[in-house]
């Protein structure tokens, strides 16, 4: 019995996604690949017998020749036995029950949308405790606000260092540590991965948002959103064709176990520059946006209170594989939607919360941090979403993905925050006003560069 073209084509694209992304479809942690063992049986004595004269099955003879005593025979090692009489298995811990217990639940369907709607909710409280509006979390925005704290550029209403960025990896490095799953790799296309993330950044500062803020700008109520999801969805698309004719990053591998450290480590440098807020010689010092100014690095929730959900929203990320672009990917790919019912339930959760806390408001002006050109609110999110799915997930998953080990992740993020630097140095950004008479040309730019590393780094095996 023949199979129908489209399960051909589901097949296809499991094949695809299992050569290409380290996750599992569903979400769950695909296991590494073991190398290939094999028990090499004792050289034939036989065979060494006839090369050297000498048969190795028994010296007797030889060692009377000398003098010496024969040789001791060892008894034959015994054989163990399965059933009753072997060796029983040590009893699980209660920390084991409680792996086992939570591994069960968050890759399950009920424990992705619980991520996606604990993330929607907290992200609407944050913004009724200080953050700017609809920017709960934006993890782009967040980004390029730090790298205006440490003076890489001097736009001064965006520089602060925020902890929610601070939070998500260190909440990610405690669950990989504590369910065992950090695993330092590196040696994936770092080069490669860091263009991806200096685009992905690019398209985000065009947009005003990445795919998080994406879906928390229309969840209270700014329908400009729905523009740049439909972008975001429409590069995701390109991706995967990309994908299904073999792009292929190569695969990582196991490295020293502090390399994986490097991202934690300098964010526990940054959470203690937030806090002792140094200053060096010359007079330098963290920047920080002027409060009262009127710019969205001086709007914030209290540190404490972002730093505290933060790790859990990046420890919950990490269990759960949560992904904005995964969804869309695997449900373009092989019609999985797992990943995806995250994302709607972030969304519908942010909904309800600013609708609970009046802070939804629906149309198309006047909304915060916000432009209405549709045209380079499209384009801007095709080109994040086309790097972002090519470098294999959002910025969200990429800071989980540097808080349990990989170096690579890193390495994306450096481009990103490389681009926030240069987009803000060189006008490149758009601002609430509108884009830049130089932002449409970094956007086309960055769509025919990702569009040579799609076409070019493909597996032709």
């Amino acid at each position: 019995m023949g199979i129908s073209a489209t399960d051909a084509d589901r097949i296809n694209g499991v094949k695809f996604l299992n050569r290409w992304n380290r996750d599992a479809v569903t979400g769950a942690k695909m296991p590494e690949k073991e190398h290939d063992t094999k028990e090499f049986p004792d050289e034939d004595p036989a065979a060494e017998a006839k090369d050297t004269g000498t048969d190795r099955r028994s010296d007797k003879g030889t060692r009377e020749d000398r003098g010496e005593p024969p040789a001791k025979q060892k008894a034959p090692r015994a054989t163990k036995k399965a059933g009753p009489s072997a060796r029983p298995t040590p009893p699980s811990g209660p920390l084991d029950g409680i792996r086992t217990m939570s591994n069960r639940l968050f890759s399950s369907k009920i424990g992705i949308i619980i991520a996606g709607a604990f993330i929607g909710i907290v992200a609407a409280l944050l913004q009724s405790k200080g953050n700017p509006g609809n920017m709960g979390f934006c993890i782009a925005c967040f980004q390029r606000d730090i790298v205006g704290a440490l003076r890489l550029h001097s736009a001064g209403p965006v520089q602060y260092i925020r902890p929610e960025i601070i939070g998500i990896v260190l909440g990610a490095l405690i669950a990989s540590l504590f369910f065992k799953e950090y695993r330092a790799r590196s040696g994936s296309a770092p080069i490669i991965r860091f263009v991806l993330g200096f685009f992905a950044m690019m398209g985000a500062l065009v947009f005003l948002g990445c795919p998080w803020r994406a879906y928390l700008r229309l969840a209270g109520g700014d329908w400009n959103a729905i523009v740049g999801l439909v972008g975001l969805g429409f590069g995701v698309f390109v991706g995967t064709l990309f994908i299904r004719n073999g792009f292929n990053l190569g695969r990582s591998r196991k490295t020293y176990r502090h390399v994986g450290l490097v991202i934690p480590i300098l964010m526990i440098g940054l959470l203690l520059a937030l806090l002792v807020d140094p200053a060096w010689t010359g007079g330098g010092k963290i920047f920080a946006s002027t409060p009262g100014g009127g710019g969205p690095g001086a709007m914030a929730a209290p540190i404490a209170m972002s730093l505290a959900i933060a790790l859990a929203v990046g420890f919950l990320a990490q269990r759960t594989r949560f992904c904005t672009i995964g969804g869309m990917r695997d449900a373009i790919l092989i019609r999985d939607f797992h990943l995806l019912f995250g994302a709607l339930a972030l969304l519908i959760a942010a909904f309800v919360t600013n609708m609970v806390l009046g802070q939804y408001e629906a149309g198309w002006e006047d909304q915060p941090l916000a432009h209405t050109d549709g045209l380079w609110n499209f384009l801007g999110m095709t080109l994040s979403g086309l790097a972002f799915a090519l470098a294999g997930g959002c910025p969200g998953r990429q800071l989980v993905l540097s808080g349990e080990g990989d170096a690579d992740a890193g390495i994306f993020i450096f481009g990103m925050m490389a681009a926030a630097a240069f987009a803000h140095n060189f006008r490149i950004a758009a601002t609430g006003a509108g884009v830049s008479e130089w932002s449409g040309n970094a956007v086309l730019l960055g769509l025919l560069v990702c569009g040579i590393i799609g076409f070019t780094m493909r597996d032709r095996a």
